[in-house]
């Protein structure tokens, strides 16, 4: 069958995005034909685009997060159907812009009824790295204080709720008063605006002067900084995104004299290593959204071929939370 999907011929900016109509194979063994209904937008799919993180061999697709409707299964499929309501965050490679796909029957998850296809292609990849953030990359436990980077964002308004629903001291930093206030809403009990304010000095004001006990940081170059600045002794600097520009390089010597840090690369790729795991993640996060403790809002949405829009309103941070685009 034909379908119209986004293409990547080279690594560039948001224009090198182009609508292109394809022929898709029939789903072969183990494989399911998805007709998309909602496609996550996330700020890796930038890093893909511009060539920052690796794609498969161009010609590619981008995209790692969908939902959608099973429209044919292979051969071996027997945990879906015709007509199973679907979503998924990975799926093997990018490949959600797209009205349809074929891939792995494995790499889904059939929708539970409580969850809407938009939320659900916003909240698999971006729950599932609050899930191991605050699970396995550091145990967070009622009375840490935390310091979370681009707290208006899609996995930041995840965050601020899971912090403050394990009962964690949540510090957003945003760079605007509205997203200031949109973190309030979602849990962080103290935000601090970067564009006004000294990152540094308002969380040793909140602190005390001792700093916190993990910081999160998804930003990179701009902020990296401080991050280094703002953690307490023997506390916890993570490194999840690049999205100013990779951290510079860390001089153990120098860097580390002041408050001897641990410092930590978390990629979603170095935890979620099976199957198994990564649907344990899920379960988790579906856990939190059914006890209303974490809560999927969708702050935008747009048509999914108004994508070179979207890569370029996220560059400009001109989005907040949950992005969704409509094929």
């Amino acid at each position: 069958m034909k379908t119209r999907q986004i293409m990547l011929h080279k690594p560039g900016g948001p224009s090198a995005m182009k609508w292109e109509t394809v022929e898709l194979p029939d789903p072969g063994p183990g494989e399911i034909l998805v007709r998309h209904t909602a496609v996550g937008f996330n700020m890796v799919d930038t890093y893909h685009r511009s060539g920052a993180y690796a794609t498969p061999p161009k010609p590619c697709t981008l995209g790692i997060e969908g939902a959608g409707v099973v429209e044919a299964a292979g051969r071996g499929v027997k945990t879906l159907k015709v007509g199973d309501r679907i979503a998924y965050a990975g799926g093997g490679q990018p490949g959600s812009y797209a009205e349809a796909r074929v891939m792995k029957a494995a790499a889904v998850t059939k929708l539970p009824s409580w969850i809407s296809d938009k939320q659900g292609a916003a909240i698999i990849s971006k729950g599932k790295t609050v899930e191991y953030l605050f699970n396995r990359t550091h145990k967070l436990k009622k009375g840490d204080v935390i310091l979370f980077h681009a707290a208006a964002g899609g996995v930041g308004l995840i965050a601020g709720q899971w912090a403050k629903a394990v009962g964690a001291i949540a510090i957003g930093v945003v760079s605007t008063e509205a997203k200031a206030k949109l973190a309030k809403r979602n849990g962080y009990k103290h935000v601090i605006i970067s564009k006004i304010q000294d990152i540094t000095k308002e969380v040793l004001r909140i602190t005390k002067g001792k700093g916190v006990d993990v910081v999160y940081d998804s930003v990179g170059k701009d902020t990296w900084q401080s991050s280094l600045d703002s953690v307490r002794t023997l506390g916890l600097v993570v490194s999840f995104g690049s999205a100013s520009g990779n951290p510079p390089p860390y001089d153990v010597a120098k860097d580390g004299l002041k408050n001897s840090a641990f410092i930590h690369r978390a990629t979603t790729v170095n935890y979620m290593t099976s199957p198994e795991i990564s649907a344990a993640s899920l379960r988790k996060v579906f856990a939190m959204v059914k006890k209303g403790a974490v809560k999927i809002q969708v702050n935008h949405t747009y048509k999914l071929k108004d994508v070179v829009k979207v890569h370029r309103d996220a560059e400009a941070r001109k989005t907040t939370g949950q992005v969704v685009m409509i094929p």
